[in-house]
């Protein structure tokens, strides 16, 4: 496989990535603005752990729009880890971001329980063995829950987080009412959820959610979000969010 090394965007931060591996897309950018604006009010004595980091671009990006001074990652699989750590370093962040390659089913750091403010979570979307799986083992793992199910990811989360603590999870809007019982089966209460779609006329195929523990139940629905307007140029809200306005 070939390495590159991509401009993010955010910041002159650049990213290593293995163009035959799974490589990260706007879901990833998504989720981490919109976790970025809680993170952010806590400043330096923020914690976050991102939960499946693969090489480590939504840690990269938080640590662009956040002050946090803890930024973490786990990761399945080690040649994603390797890239994340390797960005972390050409970034000269290796002080703020840390990786850690391990499978979420299991996670074993007792000391992490219950020390963080925010965790992050972009999860393979197809349950158990459905859908065609890739011939590409990474990108199988990346799409499939093969090593790590849904309840696996929301489960360490919950582990994760002090009281009042944020979960933010990106998914798609099939697996909304598995993603809203298994929260609230880990006391995750749903605060706010968004829907976004590709053009405004079309049906949403992403949902960003975020989860409160211990909160107390009332959710908010956000105005739905479109990725590119009818004309196909991307919507002003994507803009803002890339940072290119």
């Amino acid at each position: 496989m070939a390495m590159r090394l991509d401009d993010t965007g955010f910041g002159g931060l650049r990213l290593y990535q293995e163009t035959e591996a799974f490589c990260y897309g706007i879901d990833a950018v998504l989720l981490a603005a919109f976790a970025a604006e809680t993170a952010a009010k806590k400043k330096q004595e923020c914690r976050i752990m991102d939960l499946g980091t693969g090489n480590g671009v939504v840690p990269l990006i938080l640590s662009h729009k956040t002050q946090a001074g803890y930024i973490g990652g786990i990761e399945l699989q080690a040649e994603a880890a390797a890239l994340a750590e390797k960005s972390a370093a050409y970034n000269k962040l290796s002080d703020r971001l840390h990786f850690f390659c391990s499978n979420v089913r299991g996670f074993d750091a007792e000391k992490m329980a219950e020390t963080f403010d925010v965790v992050t979570s972009n999860p393979p979307y197809t349950a158990g063995q459905c859908g065609i799986e890739s011939k590409n083992r990474a990108k199988a793992l990346a799409r499939h829950e093969l090593e790590g199910s849904l309840e696996d990811f929301i489960s360490l989360a919950a582990w994760l987080l002090r009281d009042k603590g944020s979960f933010f999870l990106v998914h798609r809007p099939a697996r909304m009412a598995d993603i809203f019982a298994l929260c609230r089966q880990y006391h995750l209460e749903p605060k706010e959820l968004r829907m976004v779609s590709g053009k405004p006329a079309e049906p949403p195929n992403i949902l960003l959610l975020h989860c409160v523990k211990n909160g107390r139940p009332e959710m908010k629905t956000a105005p739905q979000m479109h990725v590119h307007e009818e004309n196909g140029s991307y919507n002003d809200e994507i803009i803002k969010i890339y940072e290119k306005n």
